[in-house]
């Protein structure tokens, strides 16, 4: 007789890009000016708090169709620092779940960053590093992009790894920039090496926001290796994405686990299901982006929704007697 699936032993990682949580204030040493009271997009405290309230929201609700919680981790992509993190975490939806945060500032640019949040009651926090994407254009300029994050604990007991990224943009072109993502591959890679030298089996995560799809060269050839499996390619098969962009759905956000999850003689929690989180409330739900991820912003006009991505997770089950 197959095992019961309740509520009670399915948990949720999720991955989402926040599309620009900057704060209000002028950062003089990252390119954040577009983000403040005086800039281009007049970005003030009323919008800040709206687009704080929204988030939470959605965060809230990833997964709990299947579970009977709020993701118990997730990956952040697009946050400008520790202070908008903290202000997420302790809005109304999301203080009774008690998140920590796991965050560093990296070097972009524009001064957006990944984090990490991770629900206390079932993550024991041990260790984190960022790790720097070093890129170079052809005149030998560096070429400033967010650090890779990994974040090790004790999930339900079992020790993981988690490796989130945000992988640099096509906006120079698709071929002309995908060496930039190939080369964030490998960085996981030279991680995850480093993981196996101190962890036998080790139970690894790898999530972010890729910048390319489950079938582009970067993921399919380079980040997905033997090691690991990547739920996310049968979804972008059913035409469901992530992101809208010249109206085809694209699936940048993925998360991709290390085979063991599929070993039944290892104790580990096995994988269930992936989904992206595009509920109708997210969607644009008139006009020519019907259906499309409802933005915060088009260009420099306001539009107070969410974000330009969907959430995706993972759905991760545990023995009844486990959970």
């Amino acid at each position: 007789m197959s095992e019961t699936t309740t509520p009670e032993n399915l948990y949720t990682v999720a991955f989402y890009n926040l599309e620009n949580l900057f704060d209000v204030y002028d950062d003089p040493n990252t390119l954040d000016d577009d983000f403040t009271p005086e800039g281009r997009k007049k970005w003030n405290a009323k919008r800040y708090q709206r687009k704080i309230k929204k988030l939470s929201a959605v965060i809230s609700q990833i997964g709990t169709d299947e579970s009977n919680t709020a993701p118990i981790v997730i990956g952040l992509a697009e946050v400008e620092n520790l202070q908008v993190l903290t202000d997420l975490v302790n809005s109304k939806k999301l203080r009774g779940f008690h998140y920590g945060i796991v965050h560093y500032d990296s070097p972009d640019e524009r001064g957006i960053d990944v984090a990490f949040l991770y629900q206390k009651k079932y993550f024991e926090y041990l260790d984190s590093k960022t790790v720097t994407l070093l890129l170079y254009d052809e005149e030998g300029q560096r070429d400033y992009t967010r650090d890779i994050l990994w974040v090790k604990g004790k999930l339900k007991g079992e020790l993981f790894y988690f490796i989130v990224n945000h992988w640099p943009s096509r906006r120079k072109g698709t071929a002309e920039t995908e060496h930039k993502r190939i080369g964030a591959a490998k960085l996981n890679h030279e991680i995850i090496a480093t993981i196996n030298d101190t962890t036998e089996n080790a139970k690894i995560i790898i999530m972010g926001d890729f910048n390319d799809g489950p079938r582009n060269t970067s993921i399919k050839q380079y980040l997905v290796t033997e090691q690991f499996y990547n739920p996310f390619e049968s979804i972008i098969d059913k035409g469901n994405g992530s992101l809208k962009y010249d109206d085809e759905w694209l699936l940048f956000d993925q998360i991709i686990l290390s085979k063991n999850f599929f070993d039944t003689s290892v104790k580990v929690p096995a994988f269930k299901q992936a989904a992206v989180f595009d509920d109708y409330f997210l969607k644009e739900w008139k006009g020519k982006r019907k259906g499309s991820p409802f933005r915060t912003y088009i260009g420099k006009w306001h539009q107070g929704g969410y974000s330009d991505h969907f959430p995706v997770y993972v759905t991760l089950q545990y023995s009844l007697e486990d959970s």
